[in-house]
C-alpha cells in the first residue's frame, strides 16, 4: 500500500493517460507522450477511444488550454499568469504529466532562490578534491530538463529576484546554458520547454523584465465568472480530497459550498450578488483554492468532532482565517458584511452567529 500523501499527476491519473495513449494515432511533437488533442482531452475531460472516461482537470475556457498546449508544441516558453488560486500550478503539473509523463522537474522560486538553484550547483567535496569537473557538477531540474529534452516547471517565477530571473534569458532565447567553469555549454534537446507560473497580487512580487517577458507566451487564467461553475469546481475537488483523506462527505456539502462561495464571491467583488449593496473588500484574494481548503477543513471538523455533521459552526474558524488576513482592516470588512448583508438572510443565520463568535 502506497502511503505517500500526494503522488504526481502522472501517477494519480496513470490509467487515463494510458487509455488516451493506446488510441492516440495522431502526430505528436518530438518527445511528447500524447498528441496535443489528446493532452487537451486529458485536461478538459471527455472519452478515450476505448470509451474510458477522462475526468476534467481544468474547468474553464477551452481556448486557454488550447493556447497553452499549442505554445508548448513550439520552442516558446509558457507563462501561466493569474491571481492566487486560479489553478496555475495545477494546470502546470497536469500539462507536464500529460505531455512528458514527468511533472517532477520543478523549481520552486522564492526570495532566497539564487543562480545556482536555477542553472547548476557543485558538490564541494568533489570540487575541492578534483577541481571543476562534470562529476562535481550538481544538475538542477532546469539543467536536467535541457539535457533530457523534458519540460521544466518554474513555480511562482516573480517570487525570486529580477537578477536571478534574467539568468533564464539565454536559456529561453538560445536554448543553451553556458558552463564557463568547464569551458563548455549544455544545449537543450528536442522536447525541452519551460512552464512558469506567476501572480501579481501577493506581496513581495518582483516584476519580470521586459526582455524576459518577451520570451514567454502568456496565458492568463481567470477566476471563475459563473457561480455554478465555481461550485462545480469546489464540489469535485472537495470530493477528491475527502476521498484521499478518508473523510466522509455529508449530504449537505453542496449547500454549504454554495453558501461559502457566495460569501467569498461577494466580498472579493465588493458587491452583493444582486448588485444592490456595495461592500468593502478584504486584503486577501478569497480564491477558489481557499474555498476548497475551507470546505476540507470543515469536513475534517465534522468527521472528528461534530459527529459527521457539517454546519456553520465547524466552517466558521476556517472562513475567518481565509477572510481576515489583516487583523485590523479585514476584521472591520467582515463585521460590516455580517451586519449589512448576512444578518438579513434567514438561511444564513447560522453563519451570522458562528462568524461573529469566531471573529
Amino acid at each position: 500500500m502506497n502511503t505517500a500523501i500526494r503522488l504526481p499527476a502522472e501517477e494519480v491519473y496513470a490509467s487515463e493517460l494510458q487509455a488516451l495513449a493506446r488510441g492516440d494515432d495522431r502526430q505528436k511533437p518530438v518527445g511528447w507522450s500524447l498528441s496535443p488533442k489528446a493532452v487537451l482531452t486529458y485536461l478538459m475531460g471527455g472519452k478515450a477511444s476505448d470509451g474510458t472516461l477522462i475526468s476534467p482537470k481544468y474547468v474553464g475556457r477551452r481556448q486557454l488550454m488550447e493556447t497553452a498546449i499549442a505554445t508548448l508544441a513550439t520552442d516558446r516558453a509558457l507563462l501561466l499568469l493569474g491571481v492566487p488560486g486560479t489553478a496555475k500550478s495545477w494546470v502546470s503539473e497536469h500539462l507536464a504529466g500529460a505531455i512528458m509523463g514527468c511533472s517532477t522537474l520543478v523549481v520552486q522560486c522564492t526570495a532566497g532562490t539564487d543562480e545556482n538553484q536555477i542553472r547548476y550547483g557543485w558538490n564541494y567535496a568533489q570540487l575541492l578534491a578534483k577541481g571543476p569537473s562534470q562529476e562535481a557538477l550538481v544538475p538542477t531540474p532546469l539543467y536536467r530538463s535541457m539535457r533530457e529534452g523534458k519540460l521544466c516547471r518554474l513555480e511562482e517565477l516573480t517570487r525570486m529576484g529580477s537578477d536571478v530571473q534574467d539568468t533564464l534569458i539565454t536559456v529561453l532565447s538560445e536554448k543553451m546554458m553556458p558552463v564557463p567553469e568547464l569551458n563548455t555549454s549544455i544545449y537543450a534537446q528536442r522536447g525541452f520547454n519551460i512552464i512558469a507560473t506567476a501572480n501579481n497580487r501577493d506581496k513581495g512580487v518582483n516584476e519580470l523584465s521586459s526582455a524576459l517577458k518577451r520570451r514567454f507566451n502568456v496565458v492568463v487564467l481567470p477566476l471563475p465568472d459563473d457561480m455554478a461553475e465555481e461550485v462545480s469546481i469546489v464540489f469535485r475537488r472537495v470530493g477528491e480530497m475527502a476521498g484521499s483523506l478518508d473523510l466522509p462527505v455529508p449530504k449537505n456539502v453542496g449547500e454549504e459550498i454554495a453558501r461559502v462561495l457566495t460569501i467569498f464571491r461577494e466580498l472579493r467583488s465588493g458587491a452583493t450578488a444582486d448588485g444592490k449593496v456595495t461592500l468593502k473588500t478584504p486584503s486577501g484574494s478569497l480564491s477558489t483554492a481557499e474555498a476548497i481548503s475551507t470546505m476540507v477543513s470543515g469536513l475534517s471538523q465534522a468527521a472528528w468532532f461534530d459527529g459527521g455533521e457539517l454546519h456553520a459552526e465547524g466552517l466558521a474558524p476556517s472562513l475567518v482565517g481565509a477572510i481576515v488576513k489583516d487583523p485590523v482592516q479585514d476584521k472591520v470588512v467582515l463585521e460590516e458584511y455580517l451586519e449589512t448583508v448576512v444578518k438579513k438572510r434567514p438561511d444564513y443565520a447560522g453563519y451570522y452567529a458562528a462568524l461573529n463568535a469566531a471573529i
